[in-house]
């Protein structure tokens, strides 16, 4: 289809009054109508596997599926079946139900670098507790970050380093600190110079790229010998590098984890784990000062903590890993090859592990730019691609994958004419996309 000709008149309809009722016209940022071209952002009327209809009727095959949380694809029937079977028996109750305890051992048999678990329903709230929990063990007031990962909580310790900073205290945002990913000497020298200060490291433990060789046990043993602790964000690796997370496929143990998105495939679930001696400061069984850990009203959700554990034997019994892995080795190379017979190889550039992949829109100078990002994503939704990224779900099929390279080839064709006239605006059909971590609306 044409992009002249692809129109979007429910949903558009659809996003102005999301935007009347909801700030940003959407609950997360990421899926704001501003990343996407203007006029051309698709509401969802359902999915199934790995296809969303949006509500003018068109059909998507979709990457990234809800923010990277529905790995095994929409309505995943043996999840489904695991949710439906508890909403008669009830969801909450005024004590813990049996669930808690059989999810909890079923959490801590797939990541068995874990002696204890906590759960809870966003990421945000899962790392913020581990935060607190380093802090409490430390008595320290700083928190050091990795600079190049780009997101780990809705919190002030976090956001307040980012743009959108509005609304948080500078004494706040002072105390925490950051360091760049896979340099050791830096994170020494950080430790160094805030000697006894900082409570704990906080990283994602791998990213759009491998870990230098020895990067995850150095980081290992500088918490260690700076008495801090280690705290891996697996929100995005859990699952994905392996069903323990990053932990597992390196063989890095951190003392603090958190786990979510892929562990619900879509439901709201999330977990901190980590050392007994440190989880313990939240519960009852010692002697010391009281840590506030996690207290969620709806942390323990009976659906919910169902479907984790559906999610987990579904992992565990039909290789989902493995096949992440295999499609999106497919489509990486599927996409270079129809970026390079475009002759836009170098400015359309896959990135990242196979079962977590990117892309990336560069400019004549190769530099990031929204404009091409915009002219491309134009390009896949008028293809029936709903692709902010391009992390596969295990629902997608081989039908899909060529689908979806056929669309890429058309878009970079396109691509290569806006190069040749130096300005991609023609092919823009308005405002350019934004990135979420921007000062002024």
């Amino acid at each position: 289809m044409d992009t002249e000709e692809f129109a979007l008149p429910r949903s558009r309809a659809f996003n102005e009054r999301l935007h009347a009722l909801v700030p940003g016209g959407a609950h997360t940022y990421a899926k704001g109508d501003d990343q996407y071209p203007e006029n051309l952002a698709p509401v969802i009327s359902h999915g199934r596997g790995a296809h969303v209809w949006d509500v003018d009727g068109n059909r998507y095959v979709e990457y990234g599926s809800g923010l990277r949380s529905v790995s095994l694809g929409h309505a995943h029937p043996r999840v489904t079946e695991a949710v439906r079977r508890e909403l008669d028996r009830g969801g909450n109750f005024v004590r813990p139900s049996v669930l808690e305890v059989e999810a909890a051992e079923r959490f801590l048999a797939t990541v068995p670098t874990a002696e204890m678990v906590k759960f809870a329903k966003n990421g945000s709230d899962a790392t913020t507790a581990a935060v607190r929990l380093a802090r409490a063990a430390t008595g320290r007031p700083r928190v050091a970050v990795c600079a190049d990962h780009p997101f780990f909580s809705v919190d002030d310790w976090f956001i307040g380093t980012t743009p959108m900073s509005a609304g948080i205290p500078a004494a706040t945002t002072e105390l925490t600190v950051a360091f760049p990913y896979g340099d050791l000497t830096a994170t020494e020298e950080l430790l160094t110079r805030y000697r006894d200060e900082i409570a704990c490291l906080v990283l994602e433990p791998a990213g759009h790229t491998e870990p230098p060789p020895g990067y995850l046990a150095g980081l290992r043993e500088l918490a260690d010998r700076h008495g801090c602790v280690l705290v891996f964000d697996e929100m995005i690796t859990g699952f994905r590098w392996s069903e323990a997370g990053a932990q597992g496929l390196y063989g890095v143990v951190p003392d603090l984890s958190t786990f979510g998105k892929a562990l619900g495939n879509g439901f709201a679930v999330s977990a901190l784990a980590g050392r007994r001696e440190l989880m313990e400061r939240g519960g009852l069984r010692h002697s010391g000062e009281r840590v506030f850990l996690l207290s969620t009203t709806h942390g323990a959700e009976t659906h919910a903590l169902a479907a984790a554990m559906a999610v987990q034997t579904v992992y565990a019994e039909e290789g989902v890993t493995a096949r992440l892995h295999a499609l999106g080795e497919k489509l990486a190379a599927g996409v270079r090859e129809a970026a390079a017979g475009m002759g836009v190889g170098d400015h359309v550039v896959v990135r990242g592990r196979a079962s977590n992949l990117v892309f990336a829109t560069l400019d004549e100078k190769l530099r990031p730019s929204q404009e091409y990002r915009t002219l491309f994503l134009r390009r896949l939704l008028a293809g029936g691609v709903l692709a902010p990224s391009f992390v596969v779900s295990a629902a997608l099929d081989d039908a899909d994958i060529e689908h979806t390279v056929d669309v890429v080839a058309q878009a970079c064709a396109v691509y290569r004419k806006a190069l040749d006239a130096g300005d991609p605006t023609p092919w823009l059909g308005g405002r350019p996309v934004k990135p979420v971590f921007r000062r002024l609306a």
